[in-house]
């Protein structure tokens, strides 16, 4: 038995005999609740893999449901969320717990009979999740294996016959003629027996997972087509993997992590089986593993920073009708989100609420946002957090407002300059780690609060803002027209002096920010005013931002909470580009992938041609900055494993293309596609070459996307992965895919080869 199967075998027993994880296995009844007055009973079980937990009504017959413990992100105990919190009268929190799936799927939220066994299952979940992330690659596909080998055995019988094995196939997205299928079962079924069990099972997988591609490969640079010597190898990691320092060193760390035949470490030699888990691995992935980390400088000023932004956190759904819940800042926040807005508006019993004013959207109160942000806003990241206040509350009601912030945050909360000293450039985020900041109007400025001396006058401020969208898109609807007047605002001193380096005003003109404006002012630009302002004056925008903030939000117009391109607005260095982060799509894959670098912090540091004063950087015409290199970029698309199939209709296949996009400077938007390939998600073969030339490389994102073709109508969705173009790695690459949502979907994956040159 292999140190690999032996972990295996050892894992799986220790968790068969977890008392939690026993009590989970014969089952417990709970209640799944909705809402205050949806409350019903259904009998939980853990599935002997492990993995699956399956659930069903005690009424409904036959009918259940099943979800995979892998989809599960955390479990809350107690009154932890929303709908807990409003039948807390009735049911105590240790019998209360929430699961919190991954995505944008919503919240499971139980009562068990009694608080011992929400206890089994809050630490029984626990525990399989940490075993999930615990497990080795190989340890995972064995499990994916496994998992398909159980959906296929329709009768329970621990035996697959061919006829089982035909229809697994088309679930798992395989076009194949019956001969061949018949070839592999035969060759697989070494018992004779007619049907294949475990490991007969799993030889049949590995001979329909053969990756002709990658061998293609292992024996362009194998002497005797059986293993890679170390020299081997070293001459695939410096000719194809473009790696040039300490390579003999690298190549002994990955036989030693990457190849499961004991005699060929002895050898310091690699089998294809450990080429294939390198490549497959996040040193193989086309992502820079040492970009992953935090590797940015962050003492830089905080205008020096693109920062990860959520336009009306607190919307589950659309503008209009929408459902909103302090679900959406603590779903924000868990992604890295650094800048998260509240609206606020004068509420019941002297409380302050939170909802799109003049909407029908459902109502919270503002201090269950601020208790969420103390309790969420660095879980993911150290660095400061936004809080953007648009207010329209009474002078009453923002003192209370100011007396949450004040109480709730305590000394998370930034009240003063750091050092009590006005600099004259925004501090940056490592001196603000740990702090969150109030972006809102302010009476004077910081100079006044400083010494203490505001004018009385000053409390009346305009209100702007998104009171102004509208009417900048051109809108003229009679329910919302009332929106448009330009009135004075009263402003609360307790909550004027909340706000420090983020002070909300008016932008007049690039002319007068640049004589008149103090680096800790802010200006908020609907998406038609910046992309305006860039078209007209591209330079003098990235100019602006390289002294202070810009925050850009969502047109009004947007009231099925779609997003704008976020990709034109960092292009002219605007921060706080503002994005409704619920809903799924290019422009959050653009948002996510730019993010997905430097530790996930919510931060990323702008190019130093976006943050030197003295440079003139137009984004429409780059090729006029110093420094101007452009690159070309091929990308050979090899091969696709094991693409997720998108229509649930039985014996429906897909017809795989994979386009990628570059996403960038208007010089460099670019898109190109491979063929389709008929009737195959299992392992398409490509084979294409696709180029690029990129005039602003510190600034481009790459999109690689896979299509189900449809000649009649749209192209369906399958999967996608978005990264900047600066944390591409060179060579033969695997791109693990992502769904919709933003969540991985193992093991589906694209097989390309990258090459980046410079243009001569």
């Amino acid at each position: 038995m292999t140190e690999r199967q032996m972990a295996s075998t050892e894992r799986s027993l220790r968790i068969q005999a977890d008392d939690d994880l026993k009590s989970m296995f014969v089952g417990t009844v709970m209640r799944k609740i909705k809402s205050r007055t949806w409350k019903k009973q259904r009998y939980f079980r853990l599935q002997e893999d492990c993995m699956t937990i399956w659930y069903k009504s005690k009424k409904a017959g036959n009918a259940h449901s099943t979800f995979s413990v892998g989809d599960v992100e955390a479990v809350r105990e107690g009154h932890q969320s929303e709908v807990l919190l409003s039948i807390a009268d009735e049911f105590p929190p240790d019998r209360c717990f929430t699961l919190v799936f991954r995505g944008r799927r919503g919240n499971l939220d139980l009562v068990a009979e009694s608080a011992g066994e929400a206890q089994s299952w809050i630490k029984g979940i626990r525990k399989l999740i940490d075993n999930l992330e615990n497990m080795g690659q190989r340890e995972k596909l064995d499990q994916w294996i496994c998992d398909w080998f159980k959906k296929a055995d329709k009768n329970r019988d621990g035996q697959m016959n061919f006829k089982e094995v035909r229809n697994l196939l088309k679930m798992m997205n395989v076009d194949m003629n019956e001969h061949h299928a018949l070839r592999l079962f035969t060759m697989a079924d070494k018992s004779q027996s007619g049907t294949l069990e475990d490991d007969e099972f799993v030889l049949f997988y590995k001979m329909l997972t053969q990756r002709e591609d990658v061998l293609r490969v292992f024996q362009e640079y194998s002497a005797d087509g059986q293993k890679l010597t170390l020299q081997d190898l070293k001459d695939f990691l410096q000719e194809e993997q473009l790696h040039k320092d300490g390579v003999q060193q690298y190549a002994l760390k990955l036989i030693e992590h990457y190849e499961p035949s004991d005699t060929a470490k002895i050898l310091q030699a690699m089998t294809f089986d450990g080429f294939l888990m390198y490549l497959s691995s996040s040193e193989g992935s086309i992502f820079n593993p040492t970009m992953v980390d935090l590797y940015q400088d962050m003492t830089q000023p905080l205008c020096h920073y693109f920062i990860s932004s959520s336009h009306n956190t607190y919307l589950l759904e659309d503008q209009i009708r929408g459902h909103s819940s302090v679900e959406g800042y603590i779903r924000a926040l868990k992604r890295g989100c650094r800048c998260v807005e509240v609206d606020c508006w004068d509420g019941p019993n002297g409380e302050p609420i939170v909802y799109h004013g003049h909407t029908f959207t459902s109502k919270i109160f503002f201090k269950d946002v601020v208790n969420v942000l103390g309790n969420y806003a660095f879980k993911a990241s150290q660095y400061p957090v936004i809080l953007s206040i648009e207010n329209h509350c009474s002078v009453e009601q923002q003192k209370v407002m100011a007396q949450h912030l004040t109480q709730i945050l305590g000394d998370k909360l930034l009240k003063s300059p750091l050092d009590g000293k006005i600099p004259n450039v925004l501090p940056s985020p490592e001196d603000l780690k740990g702090k969150i900041l109030l972006k809102g109007k302010k009476m004077g400025g910081l100079e006044n609060s400083m010494n203490g001396v505001v004018d009385p006058s000053m409390g009346e401020v305009s209100e702007e803002e998104e009171t102004a969208e509208i009417n900048d898109d051109h809108h003229r609807n009679d329910s919302v027209r009332h929106r448009l007047k330009k009135s004075k605002q009263r402003l609360s001193k307790e909550l004027s002096d909340c706000v420090v380096y983020c002070k909300s005003v008016h932008f007049s003109s690039f002319k007068h920010s640049q004589i008149h404006s103090k680096f800790y002012e802010i200006s908020s630009f609907t998406e038609s005013k910046a992309r305006k302002h860039i078209r007209e004056a591209g330079s003098e925008f990235v100019l602006h931002n390289t002294r202070q903030l810009s925050r850009v939000y969502p047109s009004g117009l947007r009231t099925d909470s779609s997003n704008f391109n976020p990709q034109d607005m960092w292009n002219a260095g605007c921060q706080i580009v503002a994005l409704n982060f619920q809903t799924a799509g290019v422009e959050m894959d653009l948002n996510d992938g730019l993010f997905s670098q430097n530790g996930h912090c919510g931060y990323i540091l702008k190019p130093t041609f976006m943050r030197n004063t003295d440079e003139r950087f137009d984004p429409e015409n780059p090729q006029n900055r110093d420094g101007y290199n452009p690159l070309s970029l091929s990308v050979q698309v090899i091969s696709g494993q094991q693409l997720p199939k998108v229509n649930i209709k039985e014996g429906s296949i897909i017809d795989p293309l994979v386009r990628v996009e570059i996403h960038g400077v208007s010089l460099d938007q670019a898109k190109q596609e491979t063929r389709y390939i008929d009737n195959n998600g299992f392992n398409p073969v490509w084979h294409d070459m696709l180029q690029f030339t990129i005039h602003v490389p510190e600034l481009a994102l790459v999109r690689f996307v896979v299509e189900d073709y449809d000649k009649t109508s749209k192209n369906d969705f399958v999967g996608q992965f978005t990264l900047p173009f600066l944390c591409m790695q060179p060579g033969y690459r695997h791109i693990h895919l992502l769904s919709k949502d933003g969540t991985s979907i193992p093991p589906s994956s694209l097989f390309v080869h990258v090459r980046i040159t410079k243009l001569t």
